[in-house]
């Protein structure tokens, strides 16, 4: 009976083994949370510095364009077009 407590009991061998494998998932996405939140720290920092970053993200999320600026918009030819 001591040996079945051992191993299934609430502080057996697979209780440390499934509450060490939470441990590590739980290091895991704290690791990945750190990465995340140095990423926009730097974005952040970039956007308060740069104004290149600034005028990049209205470019490329907004659809903004300079003064004077041409927009020209090419279509794709697909294989069908190509025959004619």
């Amino acid at each position: 009976m001591l040996v079945v407590d051992a191993l299934v009991g609430d502080k057996g061998l697979l209780a440390m083994m499934k509450v060490r494998q939470e441990y590590q998932a739980l290091e895991q996405s704290l690791t990945d949370a750190k990465s995340a939140n140095a990423q926009l720290r730097e974005q952040a920092r970039r956007l308060r510095e740069d104004p290149d970053a600034i005028e990049e993200i209205a470019r490329r999320e907004l659809g903004l364009m300079k003064p004077g600026e041409k927009l020209f918009i090419v279509k794709d030819i697909g294989p069908a077009d190509q025959k004619r």
